[in-house]
């Protein structure tokens, strides 16, 4: 290929710079082409086949005459004036009420045409039954009088080991510190061949001290009958169950604070 390139005469050039006139041509060709196909859709879509177009009608309006502005006020005072069916009748004046009633004088019906009255029905004749409860005074009935209160009186129990016993004891009397009802008391005791209460433990309260500490004074003051043929420091346990009944006296009653 150098070989061919340095065996060229001098002057001439490697490539040849000639314009293509052909190329050219083939362009302005197809140009030209192209606008007669538009031109010829044009006419066919456009002059032949004009495209169909269709119109609405325009929506309907409705105007409205409200006094709510002055142009209308007038118009509507001039309809007013120039409307024939309003010349052509009598017209009330503007103070007159719009329907008057004529005065007439009132006459009752039952003066031109007397009515037809009924006449009464006979009276029914009431039956008079015998009344088995006939009216009479109320009898007076006196009040019973009131039932007196139960009286129960404090009792003391002892044991079945001091129940064959024979017991002697002072006068119950006991005062109670507050108004409640005490509950039994059971006192543990233990009595000597001589009888002699020796020992005197409460295992259960009423609820009241002052019940509780009287009791087991009168439990340790109580004698027993003795025991022959033991000796005095044998002793005998027992339980005493004191039920407090009316006879306990109840301190007065105090009046709530204002």
């Amino acid at each position: 290929m150098s070989a061919s390139i340095y065996a060229q005469p001098q002057g001439q050039l490697l490539f040849h710079w000639e314009r293509p006139r052909r190329r050219r041509l083939a362009i302005l060709g197809f140009i030209g082409a192209s606008l007669g196909l538009h031109a010829l859709c044009f006419y066919l879509f456009q002059v032949i086949y004009p495209p169909a177009i269709s119109l609405l009608p325009p929506p309907a309006r409705v105007s409205v005459i409200a006094p709510t502005s002055p142009e209308a006020r007038t118009y509507l005072a001039w309809l007013n004036a120039e409307d024939p069916a309003l010349a052509s009748q009598t017209q009330r004046p503007a103070g007159a009420r719009e329907y008057q009633l004529p005065k007439l004088a009132h006459v009752p019906s039952y003066l031109t045409i007397p009515p037809q009255l009924k006449e009464l029905p006979p009276p029914k004749s009431a039956r008079v039954e015998p009344v088995a409860m006939p009216p009479a005074p109320v009898e007076t009935t006196t009040a019973s009088p009131p039932a007196s209160p139960i009286t129960a009186p404090s009792a003391i129990r002892f044991s079945d080991s001091l129940g064959e016993r024979a017991v002697t004891m002072p006068t119950l009397g006991f005062h109670a510190s507050s108004r409640e009802a005490p509950q039994t008391a059971l006192f543990r005791i233990a009595v000597d061949a001589h009888g002699v209460v020796r020992y005197c433990l409460l295992e259960q309260s009423s609820g009241d001290a002052a019940l509780d500490e009287e009791a087991r004074t009168d439990l340790a003051l109580s004698r027993f009958a003795p025991l022959e043929n033991l000796p005095n420091d044998n002793l005998t346990w027992a339980t005493a169950a004191i039920d407090f009944g009316t006879d306990v006296t109840l301190p007065p009653a105090t009046e709530p604070a204002p």
